[in-house]
């Protein structure tokens, strides 16, 4: 099941149904495996409580750190540092997702590189550098096309591709 109902088309980021999630939290309850904990964070993250997200994503990481895989340790990591985001700590964000997007190209692991370049593009987006937002932005959709990523699954990534642009457009506007 799908919690993400759409996407503001402003701010770029998951619309949900807070009931909804707050009822998952609840069936996850004290959990501790990675999947189940990885969820919490992002279900955390979208109901706005974030401190909460960020103390349980330090913990999942910490928890990959010693037993899960690599690739699970960067999944962990990206989710932090979107919390980290969400939380205004951009350049810690940016530089932690950076870290990620090169492990997982360099280890050929395109979707983790495209998730965390996704999140990188999002940070620079609310940080204000649009332009290396819609950079981030294009090479996901070229690393999600590459993958053979369905007209569905792309579509998120074209909608932040069109807010960078409206937003760009806006500044030349103003600029000019």
């Amino acid at each position: 099941m799908s919690y993400i109902h759409g996407y503001d088309p402003e701010t770029l980021r998951e619309i949900v149904d807070p009931a909804q999630c707050r009822e998952r939290l609840e069936e996850i309850g004290v959990q501790r495996s990675l999947p189940s904990l990885l969820e919490k964070v992002w279900l955390l993250k979208v109901l706005g409580e974030l401190d909460d997200a960020l103390s349980v994503s330090e913990q999942t990481v910490r928890l990959a750190r010693m037993s899960g895989t690599r690739k699970d340790l960067l999944r962990a990591r990206i989710l932090h540092a979107s919390v980290q985001q969400w939380r205004g700590a951009h350049g810690a964000a940016e530089f932690e997702l950076s870290t990620c997007a090169d492990e997982a190209e360099g280890q050929g692991w395109t979707s983790i590189a495209a998730f965390a370049l996704q999140h990188r593009g999002k940070t620079r987006y609310d940080a204000g550098d649009i332009n290396g937002a819609r950079a981030d932005f294009k090479k996901v959709l070229f690393l999600r096309q590459e993958a053979g990523a369905s007209d569905a699954d792309l579509e998120p990534t074209m909608l932040c591709i069109e807010a960078a642009d409206r937003r760009r457009s806006r500044g030349a506007v103003v600029a000019g």
